[in-house]
């Protein structure tokens, strides 16, 4: 499958920049979004902007225009992939207190972050036997793909990163001469902020994958690729492989964890209902509900409506 060739442009996006009112950015860019049919998450915080949109090129062309003119957006970071259909339900624009939550008063990656790293120069990096490599994500993306040699630190969320890494923090640097510490996450933004949080506890050589696996995986030939398996993302194309291809995982409507080839093929696997990962997690009453909640979607996607319950997962 060539990813040119398909219709839809998905647009992953961040900026870091101080909104004196973010608040009053949100109703003039939500109406820009509908204006041109652009349907997915955007965040709000004093802290800046991050989300994902997806619409056509022109669609998504106007609207990055209109993020772009915001105050201090003009470099805004944004990668593109394709997606043969649609992969959000709706537009959404939210404010938060944090556009990645980590839950660390005082950490600014406009103060102080981690050094970039080229995707073309990735793999040097963590081939050195003096670097440690951490995968920043959460435990269900970690589990479907990350590179090879990657610590899993297996949290739920980012808050729990920060725990993590003062709990491990002798384990992983050790005595002496302490290691160069290389991290990634999906699209960049979640490593601004852990590659800042390092820093700010005292490690010196602390590296950032540019652009996240989407980048790398964009870039990087597979052949030359240290990637193994597919990279999460928040929509409904769940995964993505080299390229930006779209991947094969589904999504567990009940517990929004992806789901393999090989468990669809489960007998705790129904669609819409459950999977292996959730199937001990929920009682029958409530895979019956969601049994009659797939069914009205599906109604609905036969007659071209937008079934009412229908929502997405996004990055918290």
């Amino acid at each position: 499958m060539d990813p040119a060739s398909l219709p839809i442009c998905v647009a992953a996006l961040y900026k870091f920049t101080p909104f004196a009112d973010h608040a009053a950015l949100r109703a003039p860019l939500l109406e820009q979004c509908r204006q041109h049919g652009v349907k997915g998450t955007l965040l709000l915080a004093h802290e800046g902007i991050n989300g994902t949109i997806a619409g056509s090129d022109a669609e998504i062309a106007a609207v990055l225009d209109h993020i772009r003119s915001l105050p201090g957006c003009a470099a805004l970071d944004v990668k593109f992939s394709r997606a043969p259909a649609m992969p959000f339900h709706r537009m959404k624009v939210r404010l938060k207190a944090e556009i990645v939550t980590m839950g660390q008063p005082g950490i600014d990656p406009l103060a102080s972050v981690g050094t970039y790293v080229a995707p073309a120069d990735w793999n040097a990096l963590i081939a050195d036997p003096e670097t440690i490599l951490i995968d920043t994500r959460n435990d269900y993306e970690v589990a479907i793909g990350t590179f090879q040699g990657a610590i899993d630190p297996q949290t739920a969320s980012f808050r729990d990163f920060p725990d993590w890494f003062r709990a491990c923090r002798d384990e992983l640097l050790g005595q002496g001469k302490a290691p160069k510490v290389a991290m990634f996450c999906t699209g960049g933004i979640r490593c601004e902020k852990s590659t800042a949080f390092l820093k700010a506890e005292g490690v010196e050589e602390v590296y950032h994958l540019q652009g996240g696996i989407l980048k790398y995986l964009e870039d990087v030939p597979a052949e030359q690729s240290r990637w193994q398996g597919e990279c999460f993302v928040f929509d409904q194309r769940v995964s993505v492989g080299h390229g930006l291809v779209p991947g094969r995982h589904a999504s567990c409507h009940a517990c929004r964890r992806p789901v393999s080839p090989e468990a669809q093929a489960a007998p705790e696997y129904e669609e819409g209902v459950s999977c292996p990962a959730c199937f001990g997690e929920r009682t029958e009453e409530q895979r019956a509900g969601y049994r009659e909640r797939h069914r009205q979607e599906m109604l609905a996607a036969a007659r071209g409506l937008a079934h009412v319950g229908a929502a997405m997962t996004e990055e918290p």
